[in-house]
């Protein structure tokens, strides 16, 4: 079943240094834009992370140090990889908790201001938690019947995804092929910043979700307690952490005038 698009959507999958979202950087990412007219486009670009790539993350993408020494950094392709994504939907397998925020960090570092306000995301792998509890590599060999060659291959990965979450729209009658509805179906938990830091109570307002404030509603700790927005800007948060946070500073000022 092909998708039911109104914009375009971006699936997409990165291959890393490591998994901690505010410390790991990117050395591959692969693109396949699909378009409502059902065209697509694809691309994928090695980069350099600038930094030493750790022998148990080349053990699983086959990244090497010496095989990114001369490529671009994620800045130097910051504004390439923005343009192709910015008008887009985003989708991917576990991207939610770990390629968006990651994809958005790196972003965030190039002085690109990436957002998810005007856009919905798609985590195929939630579906296939929700529906069977398996792998990328179990979820293409259970719904298109094939065998994944090349996994952690960025570009593997992606277009695999793709035929996922075609072949899943195909076998559940009670999925319904609209981008937002399988937003919503995959969406694990509704907050604030990627990272989980900052969520919404039970009156939509955010709130922390850790540390001595849990549960506080965040203007309420920021009039009561100043300091705690110095500490978490100076803490090393994710940038779209103190992205989120700042903005609600902004705004609860602005609304004292």
């Amino acid at each position: 079943m092909e998708l039911k698009l109104t914009r375009p959507i971006c699936f997409f999958d990165l291959e890393t240094t490591g998994i901690d979202v505010a410390k790991d950087r990117i050395v591959e990412i692969s693109v396949l834009k699909v378009y409502p007219n059902g065209n697509k486009e694809s691309k994928t670009w090695l980069v350099n992370p600038e930094m030493p790539i750790p022998p148990g993350a080349t053990a699983v993408h086959g990244i090497t140090n010496e095989k990114v020494a001369n490529e671009p950094t994620f800045k130097q392709l910051s504004k390439e990889v923005y343009n192709m994504v910015k008008d887009s939907d985003l989708a991917g397998f576990n991207s939610d908790r770990f390629d968006i925020p990651l994809l958005a960090e790196e972003l965030l570092r190039a002085d690109v201001d990436f957002d998810m306000k005007n856009r919905v995301s798609v985590d195929v792998q939630t579906i296939f938690h929700k529906m069977e509890q398996r792998t990328l590599s179990a979820a293409y060999k259970f719904y298109c019947d094939q065998s994944l060659e090349d996994a952690h291959s960025a570009e593997a990965d992606t277009k695999a995804t793709y035929e996922v979450l075609k072949a899943q729209l195909d076998r559940y009658s009670d999925l319904e092929n609209d981008i937002k509805k399988l937003s919503e179906f995959t969406t694990r938990r509704r907050n604030a910043d990627f990272a989980g830091f900052i969520g919404f109570d039970e009156d939509e307002e955010e709130c922390f979700s850790f540390g001595k404030h849990k549960g506080k509603k965040v203007t309420q700790v920021l009039q009561e307690e100043p300091g705690y927005f110095g500490w978490i800007l100076n803490a090393d948060f994710p940038l779209y952490t103190k992205k989120v946070l700042t903005a609600i500073k902004l705004r609860s000022l602005n609304n004292k005038f």
